[in-house]
């Protein structure tokens, strides 16, 4: 994968291109849960529950804390921040563009 801004937008897209990924990120919206408690209702594995809180700690999308014996896992919004962001540029893109295609089709109508 690419580094830089572009490297940090193509984690994010992996991350959640993943559809166990995003059910525990709609289960961590809820609330903070163990790392126990978030494979129970998802049937999987601890160790693979793990490895996918591992892709969405890296991309900024989850922070875990372990206090004693229980890693608790929540979401975080630096990688939610830059997801909007990146939204926000192509939108604000593809808004002018469509601007301007109005506008030419305007003046056409207008001959």
């Amino acid at each position: 994968m690419a580094t830089g801004p572009q490297g940090e937008i193509d984690r994010l897209f992996h991350a959640l291109g993943d559809p166990t990924r995003r059910e525990m990120l709609d289960k961590l919206s809820e609330r903070p849960l163990s790392v126990s408690g978030l494979a129970a209702p998802l049937g999987i594995t601890l160790t693979a529950v793990a490895q996918h809180l591992q892709v969405l700690e890296e991309c900024g999308l989850v922070r875990t804390e372990k206090i004693g014996r229980v890693r608790t896992c929540r979401i975080d919004t630096l990688g939610f921040d830059a997801l909007e962001g990146w939204i926000k540029r192509h939108r604000t893109v593809w808004e002018r563009r469509l601007d301007r295609l109005g506008e030419l089709l305007a003046e056409s109508d207008e001959e």
